[in-house]
């Protein structure tokens, strides 16, 4: 056999052979997107949606991540808290997604959780919670109870001079457990149980009536009255139209929102509710050039001018980046690599300062007080100097106050500073 003839012989092998190299240098890295497009969360959830896939295509732009692409798997899980576990399954066990961004509500990420840790998956999650939770699994973007609940209720006591309070929640973990949080705590500054109003209502309640005329009668007593609203979902349109409808204006009784930004108030008459407020770490009306930036990205890729952007839009910017980072790093998209490499990288925020992220896997945070403006969007009336750390456990309730997580030195995100021990999921 001439040279020739070993070289038509080989060639069909070497060619062969040659094939699984081509095609894993074409493979793409692929992104889970777990939020509801559907039931009532998708008016909150959708705009994520829509976040991230913006995200990976101006990644793609960029090159991709490894010299690869990036390829977003969308899944719905329709505000239908068992299918969220059920997606979550599917994107890590099926689709093989290195790296999850999804939830919005507590009992979502409650329900994934057990999931993602036994799959070790990878959860950024971009919503302000509830906090007492700290998982080896889960980068949490949005804000912790001492970034968005603890500093509004300050600001309302000593600003406002508020001396009565309705604590006003949908019911789920969420509103329970912060409220829980913030009963402690008023409790703790002297604020007297009969001048405390506990309420929830279920998951898009639409007759506010009722509930909205004992809100002004708790509030009738003479003295200074705020309602902190834990509502979520699309029963903030109906409780918003009710407060306008029996004229409970902001002089009268002010509402400190957590779960309402400008996508919310997007449906929503918001004339009678100018100086009503909301608490978070971003507003699409602060005034930097990253966030003018950001917004006319948004606004290019989604081809809707009027589309606004919102805080936890700027979490999943924030964790998106933080993640590319962490994979950069580490040369691989490896969870336990990128896990590895996440802790103490810092990313810009949009609001002109830098995320960094704790090993408490939270990041640091400023925190904004916002006035409700006729036109839907917010005045900035308080802010802090600088960020804050987000704080996983409590100081305020006796089973947390001495809990602390640090997935670096610890490697617990339950650890007793009294007891010298981990409680649950921890490095081996």
């Amino acid at each position: 056999m001439n040279r020739t003839q070993r070289f038509l012989t080989l060639w069909p092998l070497a060619a062969v052979l040659a094939v699984p190299g081509a095609a894993l240098a074409q493979e793409t890295i692929k992104i889970g997107v777990l939020h509801s497009l559907s039931g009532t969360m998708a008016i909150s959830e959708t705009t994520l949606k829509d976040t991230i896939m913006m995200l990976v295509d101006q990644q793609n732009r960029k090159g991709g991540l490894l010299g690869r692409k990036l390829e977003a798997v969308v899944v719905d899980p329709a505000s239908n808290w068992p299918l969220f576990a059920e997606k979550a399954r599917q994107l890590l066990e099926k689709d093989k997604v290195a790296v999850v961004f999804g939830c919005w509500t507590s009992v979502s990420r409650k329900s994934v959780l057990p999931v993602f840790e036994k799959d070790n998956g990878l959860l950024f999650y971009p919503v302000q919670y509830e906090g007492e939770e700290s998982s080896k699994n889960v980068i949490y973007t949005g804000a912790a109870p001492n970034q968005q609940a603890i500093p509004a209720v300050d600001y309302l006591m000593k600003d406002v001079g508020v001396k009565r309070w309705v604590l006003e929640g949908t019911d789920y973990v969420y509103p329970r457990t912060t409220n829980k949080i913030l009963e402690a705590y008023l409790k703790a500054r002297g604020v007297k149980a009969e001048d405390i109003s506990i309420n929830y209502t279920p998951f898009g309640h639409a007759d506010w009536q009722a509930r909205v005329a004992a809100i002004k009668k708790f509030g009738s007593a003479g003295r200074k009255t705020a309602v902190v609203s834990t509502i979520n979902g699309d029963a903030n349109v109906p409780f918003y139209k009710e407060l306008g409808n029996q004229k409970v204006s902001a002089e009268d009784i002010p509402v400190v929102a957590f779960s309402v930004g400008e996508e919310e108030l997007s449906g929503v008459d918001t004339r009678p509710l100018v100086g009503h407020l909301a608490a978070w770490n971003y507003f699409e009306s602060i005034n930097t050039p990253a966030n003018k930036a950001f917004i006319d990205q948004w606004h290019a890729y989604i081809k809707k001018p009027k589309r606004t952007t919102n805080d936890p839009m700027e979490a999943h910017y924030i964790g998106f980046n933080l993640w590319v980072k962490a994979v950069e790093k580490a040369h691989s998209t490896d969870v336990e690599k990128v896990l590895a490499a996440l802790p103490g990288l810092e990313v810009p925020n949009l609001t002109g300062g830098v995320a960094k992220l704790l090993p408490n896997h939270h990041i640091t945070k400023p925190v904004y007080l916002g006035e409700v403006r006729a036109d839907g969007q917010f005045d900035v009336v308080w802010k802090t100097n600088g960020t804050m750390p987000g704080d996983a456990w409590s100081d305020y309730l006796p089973g947390s106050k001495d809990i602390e997580a640090d997935w670096v030195t610890l490697k617990c995100g339950n650890y007793n500073t009294k007891t010298k021990v981990c409680s649950g999921q921890s490095y081996k």
